[in-house]
């Protein structure tokens, strides 16, 4: 089916709509907001402002909007999708190909963990795309990155180009940076059974923790989910500084649905509830403690860090401890 198809006339435009309402009632996490995006989504098909539109991209567009004009939930789209989707009755995470395809992209991802290193005076970085989901494998991959990081005195977290993910794996690298008893991390709140399910960092993990160190958190506009659920739950519980624009503010989880041979909605029905605030960074999200363009994030973290490791070492530190503050002292005067 092409997206610019014939086929795409006002029955079909009935059948989605029919579908998406459907799915909204039953399923998104504020009933309230559910009706007001049905009633629009209604208005919508009576005064024919789908009846034109031939080409399923732009369809797409014209639903989303109208889905998303109640509280602006950035996590309620719908998109057009060229290959036939299978037929499901609940969410299409339910369905083995369509798995088996996210698994498969997440191992050529990296388990999106794209970049660990250490940088000149001891300070680790490592750049986070999509913290995937545990029980996939990568685990194996999270603890590997964080073993590599565990002696640097100060660490970067890069998730300027985070678009999300799973709380699990949140919740995993997340231990490495607290010591002691388990914390409760977040709270997410099901429609789904009126359930709350809670993360907590993990009783143990294999290798070395990061302790009481310095942690810096880059974050920009297009920080979404489950990244801005990392930045905030180490924000909250004043555990790392972060450094860069205000993130776009999406906190509520949900899973894809088909609504059409060719239409694939994503339907939140869940929430999160910070233990610290009450609250989550849904529609306003995290703000920076820093506040620099996504550009400037790693240069002024990396200096950050870097004084912090000079403070901490000492004027009177000899060896190897003084060997390493001359090259952290050395890196901040390059850096600027």
């Amino acid at each position: 089916m092409d997206s610019r198809d014939p086929a795409l006339d006002s029955v079909t435009h009935a059948e989605i709509v029919a579908n998406l309402r459907e799915k909204l009632r039953s399923l998104y996490v504020f009933p309230d907001v559910a009706e007001q995006v049905c009633a629009r989504l209604d208005k919508g098909l009576q005064s024919g402002r789908y009846a034109s539109i031939a080409d399923g991209n732009h369809l797409a567009q014209a639903l989303t909007e109208d889905l998303q004009y109640a509280n602006s939930d950035e996590h309620l789209w719908i998109r057009y999708v060229e290959e036939p989707l299978p037929e499901a009755k609940g969410s299409l995470l339910q369905n083995e190909e369509r798995v088996k395809a996210f698994r498969q992209r997440a191992v050529l991802d990296n388990y999106g963990i794209h970049k660990v290193e250490r940088l000149r005076g001891n300070v680790g970085y490592i750049d986070i795309h999509h913290f995937c989901r545990p029980s996939w494998g990568s685990g194996d991959t999270a603890v590997a990155a964080m073993t590599f990081l565990a002696n640097t005195h100060a660490l970067i977290v890069d998730l300027r180009q985070c678009g999300g993910g799973n709380p699990g794996m949140v919740a995993l690298i997340s231990t490495y940076l607290f010591d002691g008893e388990p914390i409760l991390l977040n709270s997410l709140y099901w429609r789904d059974g009126d359930r709350t399910q809670q993360y907590w960092t993990l009783p143990h993990v294999s290798g070395k923790r990061y302790g009481d160190k310095p942690v810096y958190v880059l974050i920009s506009h297009t920080t979404f989910s489950a990244g801005e659920e990392f930045a905030y739950n180490l924000q909250t519980r004043q555990r790392a500084t972060l450094i860069g624009e205000t993130t776009a503010g999406g906190a509520h989880p949900g899973s894809p649905h088909r609504v059409h041979a060719h239409f694939e909605a994503f339907i939140p029905s869940g929430r999160a509830i910070n233990p610290i605030t009450g609250k989550d960074w849904e529609g306003v999200g995290v703000e920076p403690d820093v506040a620099v363009s996504q550009e400037e994030a790693l240069g002024v973290a990396y200096r950050m860090a870097l004084e912090s490791v000079v403070e901490t070492i000492g004027e009177a530190a000899h060896g190897p401890l003084k060997a390493l503050r001359e090259e952290a002292r050395e890196a901040l005067l390059d850096s600027h």
